[in-house]
């Protein structure tokens, strides 16, 4: 985690609204459980394979292994969420977060100096902002792996809200799977057994 940054809080992308970004969003406390470190509600986000770049596959295991599978990256607190949202963002929000992933990739994954950076950081929005061709409130989960090549892969999935009113908690999903992008084909996460077995 970058030091001396500040915050970026789901109120930084208030106001006049000029494009659209993921936000962290958490439905119950599994993340806490799951993940190295939880990113909070509400935070600027992107998909943040980058940060395994230098994982072997077989070293992967426990909370990190977790966080390779299936985490969104958090802007602020640099942690993890199972789930994130399509959000409106004013441009001067976008700049603030294009600089603290920055200072984060310069600080943790030793860039050769602040341009370099920047420039990393940018192909990280833009893949998360390619992404947000979806109205404000659309929720995806991912889900990553390694092809036989070690190459990491990401597969996308949008979900929505059943539409049919919900009378039976322990028949999960609340959410249902509308759309599957994805480069290669991979199993599908069980967010059903994922959210039971912290229930």
């Amino acid at each position: 985690m970058a030091v001396g940054l500040a915050p970026i809080g789901p109120d930084a992308g208030r106001g006049s609204a000029r494009g659209k970004l993921l936000r962290t969003l958490r439905l119950d406390p599994s993340d806490t459980l799951i993940f190295p470190l939880a990113a909070e509600p509400g935070e600027w986000a992107v998909p943040g394979g980058f940060q395994f770049w230098d994982d072997a596959p077989a070293s992967l295991g426990g909370k990190r292994q977790q966080a390779f599978r299936g985490g969104f990256l958090g802007l602020s607190s640099f942690g993890w969420s199972t789930l994130v949202e399509v959000a409106e963002i004013t441009a001067e929000a976008r700049a603030a977060v294009l600089e603290s992933l920055a200072a984060h990739i310069r600080a943790a994954h030793g860039a050769p100096d602040l341009d370099a950076a920047r420039a990393a950081a940018a192909e990280e929005l833009a893949f998360a902002e390619s992404l947000c061709d979806q109205p404000p409130g659309t929720v995806f989960a991912l889900h990553r792996s390694h092809d036989e090549g070690g190459e990491i892969r990401e597969a996308f999935r949008t979900l929505h809200r059943r539409e049919t009113p919900h009378h039976d908690f322990g028949a999960l999903p609340v959410f249902a799977i509308s759309q599957v992008e994805e480069d290669a084909p991979l199993e599908s996460p069980d967010l059903t057994a994922m959210i039971k077995a912290r229930i």
